[in-house]
């Protein structure tokens, strides 16, 4: 069975020492596209949007530093304490998704503070272009050829030559369809309920969803870490377990407070 090769340059052009890939493009390009995303949410519920341009600058340092230090100390602590120095070479790759999320927590809740808005707004907002963030992560990782799926005969299985000939799981994609579907419930959520209770339910839909959907999809990955534990679970599963264990409590309390406010 023939099968579809992945053999896409994932530079878009490289001048010397200077490099545009593919992946800095989506990443970069999804924050841009979440902004404009924001703008609309802020337009709508009657917020000034000039406070977005500093948010961004927020979000995006928050993600950066947070992903970078859970990749190098989730995933490959060995090498990174042997040389700390690589940990700033972003550039040479490396990002780990639940050190990023928990980056643009931090990073927002120290905006909340300056700029004296409700983190909990804050937060339920920014997880709709967050998961647009997370599906462009993913194709950015297809065009490099890396966050590579297991084995597979299936007729939709990928060869990525830069690697190997062998059809695999394009966990990459599956991911990020899995989370721009994400996207499309938040939003028609958010357009269908209560900015209160939007509020409320939309971290939590965003924490189960995503992280379940991480979950089950190691078990179609090659492993990451460069370390074995004697569990039967993935580093990525194990970093999952906590925040979908925090989703799905954070949706029984929206629930359960908006039942009560009812009652009330």
């Amino acid at each position: 069975m023939e099968h579809f090769v992945w053999n896409v340059n994932p530079n878009i052009f490289e001048l010397g020492p200077i490099q545009l890939r593919w992946y800095g493009l989506l990443f970069v390009g999804s924050f841009f596209l979440g902004l404009m995303l924001l703008q609309w949410v802020y337009k709508r519920e009657g917020k000034d949007p000039a406070v977005l341009d500093n948010l961004l600058i927020y979000i995006m340092v928050g993600a950066v530093i947070g992903a970078r230090l859970m990749h190098c100390f989730a995933y490959e602590p060995e090498f990174y304490l042997s040389h700390p120095l690589e940990i700033l070479k972003v550039w040479k790759g490396g990002l780990a998704s639940h050190g990023g999320l928990l980056g643009v927590l931090i990073a927002l809740y120290v905006f909340s503070k300056k700029y004296k808005e409700s983190y909990l707004w804050l937060i339920s907002r920014v997880a709709m272009p967050g998961a647009l963030t997370a599906a462009f992560v993913r194709f950015g990782n297809l065009f490099n050829s890396e966050i590579l799926g297991l084995p597979t005969d299936k007729p939709w299985a990928i060869i990525f030559p830069r690697v190997d000939m062998i059809p695999r799981h394009p966990v990459q994609l599956y991911e990020a369809f899995a989370y721009l579907f994400l996207l499309l419930i938040l939003v028609t959520l958010y357009k269908k309920i209560t900015p209160s209770f939007a509020s409320k339910i939309l971290p939590g839909i965003f924490l189960t969803y995503m992280f379940i959907i991480r979950f089950l999809l190691e078990y179609t990955k090659t492993r990451q870490a460069d370390y074995t534990t004697s569990l039967p679970f993935t580093t990525g599963q194990i970093l999952s377990v906590p925040f979908i264990v925090i989703g799905m409590l954070w949706i029984i309390w929206a629930i359960k407070t908006k039942s009560k406010n009812k009652l009330n």
